[in-house]
């Protein structure tokens, strides 16, 4: 391929993820409103894209589950409960357009549910190599001393360490989704309190479990972190 090629290939999927990225934003901040049926040339000429682009930018959000088509409809966006908020896309798109604290919540009840359970795993089937990475976390941690923002980061680094040390192919994938999450509702706290506590000790609480093999001990006690958690940043 030519140099022209290469930048055309280049300027072609440039101009069709802008255009993935400019639609979602528009659905997820209510800009094309659930059930709204989506008018190609209106949509077109505000996304200074070509009818090619669109179609494509399309087909990745019909596949993301927030537009469906129908011969009635045409193009439409879909209710918010079909949504794929499992997606990595949708959630980003989903944070940056605002969330509430009863999604805050609603992602509470799946780490109570998750990563408790991930903890007695790692407990039972952690390496060596996944005890590393939780004690790089935590040293991590109690070297950020007051600096908010690399206690986001550490905090971030540890579960997802321990996701990934339960051993289970499933559970470790759910750091896209916990992660994100945590981080943003970590960064929302700092905006309003100016600060953090030390979250050091019961963390280091969980690893120990871990460490010994205490199955029942690495569960209760990251459900106990979790729930310190809810109580001080509600």
């Amino acid at each position: 391929m030519s140099g022209s090629g290469h930048a055309a290939a280049s300027s072609g999927h440039g101009a069709h993820h802008a255009a993935v990225e400019r639609l979602a934003q528009r659905i997820l901040k209510g800009t094309f409103g659930e059930g709204e049926s989506l008018a190609v040339p209106e949509v077109m000429a505000e996304l200074d894209v070509s009818q090619t682009v669109l179609r494509e930018a399309v087909k990745v959000l019909t596949a993301k589950g927030l537009l469906g088509s129908d011969r009635k409809r045409g193009t439409f966006v879909r209710p918010r409960e079909d949504w794929n908020l499992l997606d990595t896309d949708v959630l980003r798109w989903k944070l940056a357009a605002g969330v509430s604290s009863d999604f805050f919540a609603d992602v509470l009840e799946l780490r109570r549910s998750i990563e408790p359970a991930a903890a007695g795993l790692a407990a039972e089937r952690r390496t060596d190599e996944d005890l590393a990475a939780l004690d790089a976390a935590l040293s991590a941690m109690a070297a950020a001393e007051d600096d908010p923002v690399l206690l986001v980061r550490a905090d971030a680094s540890f579960h997802t360490a321990m996701l990934i040390a339960s051993n289970n192919r499933f559970y470790a994938q759910m750091h896209r989704v916990i992660v994100p999450v945590l981080v943003q509702r970590d960064r929302a706290v700092l905006a309003a309190a100016g600060t953090f506590e030390d979250p050091h000790a019961l963390h280091a609480t969980v690893v120990e479990a871990v460490r010994n093999r205490d199955v029942d001990g690495a569960y209760m006690a990251m459900l106990e972190l979790l729930d310190v958690s809810a109580r001080e940043h509600p």
